[in-house]
């Protein structure tokens, strides 16, 4: 992909950058591999809202993605790379040899005209095949990866993203993932060879409200704004500060800096926590 970056004749467009889409090869979708997305604007079955700042934003499809990528040992062409409006990552359409279309996570380098297969024995390593850890090459990157055998990628799969593949010890195969963070994954787990592809997105500046509201996004108001009734930090006249000794979520909880991951037994599979990022309150 390329980046247009729009000359500033307001102040919108000053800071504004767009996807020029020079990578795309098909404007609609696949028709069997789609289905209408409803969107509930946050709210739950009682219309109450329980996830803010949802809401609005341009009508998507959902393309059907196979993580899964258990159609082994049968080679497919890539025939489009296509955009989704559901990630940032592009799409990669494959035609396999038995006339099946399905959507893979297009790896970086990709085009159309490249063969992929899927296989959990020893395959060529190259871009957008899939294949077992215990099979990869130590010190390769992988992406789309499995955490329990046979339930499809959960792991790495957002525009740029790729894990490194430190060891293969015993049961289970160590991984470095963008995080930083080192974890052991069952060495019988799929994952795609390559790095995700589209890495450029992280240097898009959306520029205007309204590019926000098209995605479905609805302004974010500050607590320190609001009146006491409505959030832990409002109140006070004019420029104040939040006034207790931690900063809060409207509901009354500790915010920033908070440990909030729940203890799971898939914790013991951590050998090293991701780096801590300092944040600003």
């Amino acid at each position: 992909m390329g980046i247009k970056v729009y000359k500033p004749i307001s102040n919108a467009r000053r800071q504004m950058s767009v996807d020029d889409f020079s990578d795309i090869t098909k404007q609609e979708p696949e028709k069997s591999l789609i289905t209408i997305k409803k969107r509930k604007g946050g709210r739950n079955a009682s219309g109450r809202i329980t996830v803010r700042h949802h809401g609005g934003g341009a009508k998507r499809y959902i393309r059907t993605v196979d993580f899964k990528r258990d159609k082994y040992d049968v080679p497919g062409t890539v025939t489009s790379i296509e955009y989704d409006p559901n990630r940032n990552a592009r799409l990669a359409l494959v035609l396999y040899n038995d006339g099946e279309k399905r959507y893979i996570i297009a790896p970086d380098q990709i085009k159309v005209g490249s063969v992929v297969i899927s296989s959990r024995g020893v395959i060529a390593i190259q871009p957008g095949n899939t294949t077992t850890l215990e099979n990869v090459p130590v010190g390769s990157m992988v992406y789309n990866i499995e955490i329990v055998p046979g339930k499809g990628g959960q792991m790495v799969r957002s525009a740029g993203a790729q894990a490194k593949l430190m060891a293969v010890e015993g049961r289970y195969a160590q991984l470095r993932l963008p995080s930083s963070e080192v974890r052991m994954v069952p060495k019988e787990c799929l994952a795609t060879i390559g790095q995700v592809g589209n890495a450029e997105i992280m240097h898009i500046k959306v520029g205007k409200a309204g590019r926000k509201r098209h995605m479905g996004v609805k302004p974010t108001v500050r607590g320190k704004v609001m009146n006491p009734v409505d959030h832990p930090h409002g109140g006070g006249e004019a420029r104040n500060p939040i006034g207790l000794k931690n900063p809060k979520t409207p509901w009354g909880k500790p915010a920033l800096g908070v440990k909030t991951r729940r203890h799971k037994p898939s914790d013991q599979l951590i050998v090293r926590r991701r780096k801590n990022r300092k944040r600003s309150s």
